[in-house]
C-alpha cells in the first residue's frame, strides 16, 4: 500500500517542502530510504522501528520503500521521523490515512516514542501555511514556536502513543474534540498581546560610561541610521562599553523584521523554549577573534548562518577588530555590501540575510599607548610595527566603516554628575528613526544607510555651502566614491537628529569629522 504524509527541511532559512512517500509490499523484510538521505535521516528507520513498537503498535515484516521528494535535492536532519512512522502505521493499514490529509508533521522519535523538538519548526510551519496546509504536527515543546505563524492549526504531542490514541477519532476520522484543548491560539495579535513583546529590561545603561561624548554622539547617529561604527582609542577608553550599549539606544524590532530574526534563531537552534513571543530587541552578536570564516560568515558542506545572520537587524561587534583573521575581515566585504550571504555549493546555492550594523573597536597600536598622552605609559613600538598592526584591517573594508572615532584617554573626575541615560537617548533616535520611516514609506526600507543612486541624490540635498564644502573634501583628501555617498548618508542622518530637511554645512563639517581614517591616509 502507498501513502503521502507531507513534512519539511531547512534550506538556508526557509522552508522547504518534502513529501514523505512510504511503500509497503510483499517480500523480504526490509527498508529502503532513498532521495539523497543522510545519516541521520537513513537511521532514522531505526528509531522509528522502536518507538512503532513501544508504542504498542505492529512494524511491517515486510519490504518497506521510503521516498523523500525531490530526489535530487539533499536531505539532513531528524524532522521527518514522525512523518515517516505515520506513513508507515497508514500504509500499514493500522490508522486510517484520511488523518494524513492536509497535515505537516515535524518532529525527531525517541526509541521510547517521545517526540522530540527540531531545528527550524518556526520556518516550517510558516511553508506549510503558505503551501496551503491547514494543520501542523509539532513536537509539544515546539508548540509555543510554531504558533506564531497565523492562519494553519497547530497541534503539540508528547509522543507517537500520544497521536495514536489520543488524536484519532475513529468515528469520524479526524482530530477529536479532546485533543483540540492542546491547540494554541495562533493568532499572530493574541500570541503576542499574552506574550508581551519579548522585550528584556536591560541592566546596562548610556548613563555608565563616563565622559566620551563624542562617542556618545557617534553611537545616537549610528544607531539613527544604522551606520557602520569604528572605535579606535587607548585601552579603558570605553570602547568596549559604548559599543555594548547600542542595543539600549535603537528601537525594537517590528512585525516582520522580528520574525525573520526569529525564523533565523529557530533555524540555528537557538531558541529558548521558555521564550515568550517573538525576538523583539535587536541582537547583538559579539564572536571571539579565534572565529573561522565559516563561523562569521556561514558555510559547510550544507550551508549554515553565521555570525552575520545572526546578527540580521541587530549589531555585529567585532572587539579588537585587527585581531580577527584577514581572511574573516575580507569576506565581510560583500555581506556589507550586498546586505546578504551567499554559499556556493555542488548541490545548490544558499543565500542568508545580513542587513546587520558592524560596530569594531581597535586599538591604535599593538601596545595600545600610541598617541595616548600618557608620559609614564609611553607607546613601545615601531613605526613598521603600527603600519603592520593597521594594515590588518584592509582599505576596502574600513572605507565601509561609516564613523571612524578616536577615543581620547579620559581624566579621572570626581562627581555624581549623571549623562544622558539610554531612555533619553532611545528617544532622541526613535525621533530620526520616524522621519525615515515617513520619507522612505513607499521605497521599502527606513534607514538613510540604505540609500543608493538617485535616491541618494533625491533625499540627501546639501545646501549650497555645504556641498562646496564636502567637495573640497573630497579632492584634499582623495575620497573614494564609498567613502564620499557614505558621509552624504551620515550627514543626512545628523540633519535627521536635528529635525532638518536640507543637510547644512555643519551636519556635512561633523560627518567628515567622524572619518579619521581617511584624514590618517592623506
Amino acid at each position: 500500500m502507498y501513502v503521502k504524509i507531507m513534512s519539511a527541511s531547512v534550506l538556508g532559512v526557509e522552508g522547504r517542502l518534502i513529501e514523505v512517500e512510504v511503500n509497503i509490499c510483499s517480500g523480504l523484510p526490509q527498508v529502503s530510504v532513498v532521495g539523497l538521505p543522510d545519516s541521520a535521516v537513513r537511521e532514522s528507520v531505526e528509531r522509528v522501528r522502536a518507538a512503532i513498537q513501544n508504542g504498542g503498535m505492529k512494524f511491517p515484516m515486510d519490504r518497506i520503500t521510503i521516498n523523500l521528494a525531490p530526489a535530487d535535492l539533499r536531505k539532513e536532519g531528524s524532522a521527518f521521523d514522525l512523518a515517516i512512522a505515520a506513513g508507515i502505521l497508514c500504509a500499514s493499514g493500522q490508522v486510517d490515512e484520511r488523518l494524513l490529509d492536509d497535515t505537516m508533521f515535524i518532529g525527531e522519535l525517541s526509541l521510547n516514542g517521545t517526540v522530540r523538538t527540531v531545528p527550524g519548526v518556526l520556518p516550517m510551519t510558516e511553508l506549510a501555511r503558505n503551501t496551503g496546509i491547514r494543520r501542523v504536527i509539532v513536537p509539544q515543546d515546539a508548540v509555543t514556536e510554531a504558533s506564531l505563524i497565523s492562519g494553519i492549526e497547530v497541534f503539540g504531542i508528547s509522543s507517537l502513543e500520544e497521536w495514536i490514541n489520543g488524536f484519532i477519532d475513529d468515528r469520524d476520522t479526524s482530530f477529536n474534540s479532546a485533543s483540540r484543548t492542546k491547540f494554541l491560539a495562533n493568532d499572530l495579535q493574541a500570541v503576542q498581546s499574552r506574550w508581551g513583546s519579548g522585550e528584556q529590561e536591560s541592566e546596562i545603561d548610556l548613563s555608565d560610561v563616563i565622559g566620551q561624548e563624542q562617542g556618545k554622539r557617534a553611537l545616537l547617529i549610528a544607531a539613527s541610521g544604522m551606520h557602520n561604527l569604528l572605535f579606535i582609542g587607548p585601552p579603558g577608553t570605553g570602547k568596549t562599553m559604548l559599543c555594548r550599549r547600542l542595543p539600549t539606544l535603537m528601537p525594537p524590532l517590528d512585525d516582520k523584521e522580528a520574525l525573520s530574526v526569529t525564523k533565523i534563531f529557530s533555524v540555528c537552534g537557538k531558541l529558548d523554549n521558555g521564550h515568550s513571543g517573538l525576538i523583539r530587541r535587536r541582537t547583538f552578536r559579539a564572536p571571539h577573534h579565534s572565529i573561522s570564516t565559516a563561523g562569521l560568515i556561514g558555510g559547510g558542506s550544507m550551508p549554515k548562518p553565521g555570525e552575520v545572520t545572526l546578527a540580521h537587524h541587530g549589531i555585529l561587534f567585532l572587539d579588537e577588530m585587527p585581531e580577527f583573521s584577514r581572511t574573516s575581515l575580507e569576506a565581510l566585504r560583500q555581506p556589507l555590501e550586498d546586505r546578504e550571504v551567499t554559499i556556493g555549493r555542488a548541490l545548490g546555492v544558499c543565500r542568508f540575510p545580513a542587513r546587520f550594523m558592524l560596530a569594531a573597536s581597535m586599538n591604535p597600536c599593538p601596545c595600545g599607548y600610541y598617541g595616548g598622552g600618557v608620559d609614564d605609559r609611553p607607546c613601545t613600538c615601531t613605526p613598521t610595527g603600527i603600519a603592520r598592526y593597521r594594515a590588518r584591517m584592509s582599505g576596502p573594508l574600513a572605507d565601509r566603516l561609516d564613523l571612524q572615532v578616536e577615543l581620547p584617554r579620559q581624566a579621572v573626575r570626581q562627581g555624581t554628575n549623571v549623562g544622558m541615560t539610554s531612555a533619553q537617548a532611545r528617544e532622541i533616535v526613535m525621533d530620526a528613526v520616524r522621519r525615515q520611516k515617513t520619507r522612505y514609506a513607499k521605497h521599502g526600507f527606513q534607514w538613510n544607510s540604505q540609500l543608493q543612486g538617485p535616491l541618494l541624490k533625491k533625499y540627501a540635498k546639501l545646501s549650497s555651502d555645504a556641498e562646496m564644502m564636502l567637495q573640497q573634501v573630497y579632492d584634499q583628501l582623495g575620497l573614494s566614491f564609498r567613502a564620499h555617498d557614505r558621509i552624504l548618508k551620515m550627514s543626512r542622518t545628523i540633519a535627521d537628529l536635528a529635525g532638518k530637511e536640507t543637510i547644512r554645512l555643519e551636519d556635512v563639517a561633523e560627518a567628515i569629522s567622524y572619518r579619521c581614517l581617511d584624514k590618517a591616509a592623506e
